[in-house]
């Protein structure tokens, strides 16, 4: 008999494991007796004993009762890299997805930070990083829906899936992409708490800008899931993103349509036509400031003005008439060629992007009037704004 506070090595105890396994091999509950305790070697993480149960017979198919997850799931929901890779290593399915939620074991990776090192060993394994359920849910969709921005961000997971080759363009049957959980969020930001708000502002900018930075176009229609035009309709709560997005080249119209599907200039005037204000109210000051501001940087990125047809306004209120000016800028704007020192601003401004272009304007070995001229005019620090 052992002595008391005998701790028996790894070793000794896989060899009793074996020895148990050899008895016990004719039993007619055996196969489904070691396919349950390969279940909880994979939940814990011990690979020399799962390796031990899988060389005596033990499913790698065989599915827990309650939760119908297999083991690679199991392992993947544990945080157990070493054990995907065994498990994998043994024939299991990568890619295979359970019965009761569709998820792939890399769409549970995807889902959570804390399964960051399983997501790697599953993308190093060769798993499908597209793959979609029946919904049409990717990984990177999975990731993106499950990222709260408070409590959950899953920043590196989303850039690891996409470093890993995941598609920007993938959308799901009802129509949702990778914008979608960004415009939810955005949304709940208005009249919510401030931290929480600033929060969630600073994750989607973060994953806006991994997005954008892998060939996502936030300016498709249909207009609801487009990034570009929700920032427009509030222009003045999401500035900073929607000057990002406008830094970093995104349409101020539809890009597949243009502006005949929808105009940011359209968007921009509606907004300001439907906030009456007097001279005095400083939220009407500002919000008149921060159009004037956006509607420079869709004409400073922009070789040809595309204003939308039907562009008549009807402005109200004692700020009318500065809108009314605003307006006819633009129109005598569209009615004349583009002068060549507008062609050159739009030329160097799109040679120095992606954001943050105007940092990089000061950065250039000019002289300072024509800094002026090739920064956005009413341009305040962007990094300030966020």
């Amino acid at each position: 008999l052992p002595r008391p506070g005998y701790v028996p090595s790894e070793e000794s105890r896989l060899l009793v494991l074996t020895e148990l396994l050899e008895r016990k091999a004719h039993s007619p509950f055996y196969q489904e007796g070691v396919s349950n305790a390969l279940l909880k070697m994979a939940e814990l993480g011990l690979t020399q004993a799962a390796d031990v149960l899988l060389r005596n017979g033990a499913n790698l198919n065989f599915e827990d009762p309650v939760t119908y997850y297999t083991a690679l799931h199991i392992a993947v929901l544990r945080n157990q890299p070493d054990m995907v890779e065994l498990l994998v290593r043994h024939g299991a399915d990568i890619n295979r997805r359970d019965r009761i939620h569709e998820s792939s074991p890399l769409d549970l990776a995807s889902e959570e930070p804390e399964r960051l090192p399983c997501l790697q060993r599953l993308l190093d394994l060769g798993a499908d990083v597209n793959a979609a359920d029946k919904h049409g849910k990717t990984a990177l969709l999975h990731a993106l829906a499950s990222s709260d921005g408070v409590q959950i961000h899953n920043t590196e997971n989303i850039r690891l899936l996409l470093e890993g080759g995941a598609d920007v363009k993938a959308t799901t049957k009802d129509g949702d992409t990778v914008f979608t959980c960004i415009i939810f969020l955005l949304g709940e930001t208005v009249g919510g708490d401030k931290e929480e708000a600033q929060m969630i502002n600073r994750f989607c900018f973060q994953v806006t800008q991994l997005l954008l930075a892998h060939g996502a176009d936030p300016s498709e229609c249909p207009a609801h899931e487009s990034l570009t035009h929700f920032c427009l309709k509030s222009f003045q709560v999401h500035f900073p993103l929607l000057r990002f997005l406008l830094e970093s080249g995104a349409a101020y119209n539809c890009s597949l349509h243009g502006a005949s599907c929808w105009s940011g200039f359209h968007v921009v005037f509606d907004r300001l036509c439907s906030h009456p204000g007097c001279a005095e109210d400083e939220s009407h000051v500002d919000l008149l400031r921060k159009a004037e501001t956006v509607l420079d940087l869709m004409v400073t990125n922009s070789p040809k003005l595309q204003l939308p047809g039907n562009f008549d306004i009807h402005p109200v209120g004692s700020l009318a008439e500065k809108i009314r000016a605003l307006h006819s800028s633009l129109r005598q704007l569209e009615s004349h060629p583009p002068p060549l020192k507008h062609l050159c601003r739009v030329h160097i401004r799109h040679y120095l992007q992606p954001w943050p272009v105007d940092a990089k304007v000061q950065a250039l070995p000019l002289p300072d009037r024509l800094k002026w001229y090739l920064l956005s005019e009413h341009s305040s620090p962007v990094e300030a704004d966020i």
